[in-house]
C-alpha cells in the first residue's frame, strides 16, 4: 500500500559518523523488518524508486546502472571467454541483469542470504531486474554466501561480491577468509571483483581488501567509478587475478564490447581502461 509521504519527510543514512546525506520520501511503498534487515522502498522525485536496507541506501532507479555496470561489464569484457560468473548478493536482480546481457555467459549462479530481498524487489523494484530472475541462465540460491563459497566445488571465470557494507549480514564478505576462499573458486584466469565504499570516507574498508588481495592475486588493485547516491566522492571496486586481464588493450576491449552489442549509459571500453587511473590519496590507501 503506498503512503503519500509528509512534507519533510527523508531518509537520512546513518552509515558515516561525520557525514550523512538524506533523501526525500514523496510516496513510501514498503516499510518491513525481514529476519535479517529491515527494508524500505520509497519514490524520490529525483532518483525514482530507492531501495535501503537499514536506512543505508543500496540502490535505485535512476542510478543503479553505473553500479552494476561497472562491477559485471569490466570483468566480464576483460576476461574476453567469461562463461561461468557467480554473484554474491545482488538479491534486487540488477547485477543479474547486467551479466546475463552477455550472450555469452552459459550460467549466472546468484547467492543471495535474505529470499525476503528477492521477492519485495520483484515486485517493488522490477526495473532493476527486467527479468533477469525468469532467465533459464540464472540459478538463484538462498544461502549465506560466504558460507556457499567456502564450499562450493563449482568454479567460475568472474566472482562478483555484490555486497552490503561491512556492518550486519554484509560485514563477514570483507574478511581474509572469505576472500581466500573466493579465490579458490576461481578458473584458471578468473576475476574477482568487490565493492569497497567511497574510499574518501571508508579509506580503511579499501585498505583491508586491498592488503588481502595482495597476499592472494598476482594482480590487485581497485577501479573507480561515481555514483551519486553512493555519497561522498567516487566509489571504489576491488580487482583480484592471477592472469593479465587488467592490461587488455583498449583496441580489444572495444572489440570485444562491439561483439556482445550491448547498450550502456556509463561503461565503455574508454572509460574501463581510465577506472583504473588511480589518484594519489586512493593510490595511498593500498598497501
Amino acid at each position: 500500500m503506498k503512503i503519500k509521504g509528509l512534507p519533510g519527510d527523508w531518509v537520512t543514512e546513518p552509515l558515516h559518523e561525520d557525514f550523512a546525506q538524506s533523501l526525500r520520501v514523496e510516496t513510501l511503498l514498503y516499510d518491513s523488518r525481514t529476519d535479517h534487515q529491515r527494508l524500505k522502498v520509497f519514490e524520490n522525485p529525483t532518483f525514482g524508486r530507492i531501495l535501503t536496507l537499514d536506512d543505508v541506501v543500496q540502490t535505485t532507479e535512476a542510478d543503479n546502472f553505473i553500479y552494476h555496470e561497472m562491477l559485471t561489464h569490466v570483468p566480464i569484457v576483460a576476461h574476453g571467454a567469461a562463461r561461468r560468473v557467480c554473484i554474491i548478493g545482488g538479491g534486487d536482480g540488477g547485477m543479474a541483469r547486467e551479466v546475463l546481457r552477455h550472450a555469452s555467459v552459459e550460467r549466472v549462479t546468484m547467492v543471495e542470504i535474505d529470499a525476503g530481498v528477492v521477492e519485495f524487489s520483484k515486485q517493488y523494484l522490477p526495473m532493476l531486474s527486467r527479468g533477469a530472475f525468469d532467465d533459464s541462465r540464472l540459478d538463484l540460491v538462498i544461502a549465506d554466501g560466504a558460507e556457499y563459497i567456502r564450499t562450493t566445488e563449482e568454479r567460475f571465470d568472474v566472482i562478483i561480491i555484490d555486497s552490503t557494507d561491512p556492518i550486519g549480514p554484509g560485514e563477514v564478505l570483507f574478511t581474509d577468509s572469505f576472500y581466500g576462499h573466493a579465490r579458490r573458486a576461481l578458473a584458471p584466469g578468473g576475476i574477482l571483483v568487490t565493492q569497497n565504499g567511497v574510499p574518501f570516507l571508508q579509506g580503511e574498508e579499501l585498505t583491508g581488501t586491498m592488503r588481502a588481495f595482495k597476499a592472494l592475486f598476482a594482480d590487485a588493485t581497485c577501479y573507480l567509478a561515481t555514483i551519486p547516491t553512493y555519497a561522498g566522492g567516487p566509489m571504489a571496486f576491488g580487482w583480484g587475478t592471477d592472469g593479465e586481464a587488467r592490461h587488455t588493450p583498449l583496441e580489444e576491449l572495444a572489440r570485444r564490447f562491439e561483439a556482445a552489442g550491448i547498450d550502456t549509459g556509463y561503461y565503455t571500453p574508454e572509460v574501463h581502461k581510465a577506472a583504473f587511473a588511480l589518484p594519489p590519496w586512493v593510490q595511498r590507501l593500498i598497501p
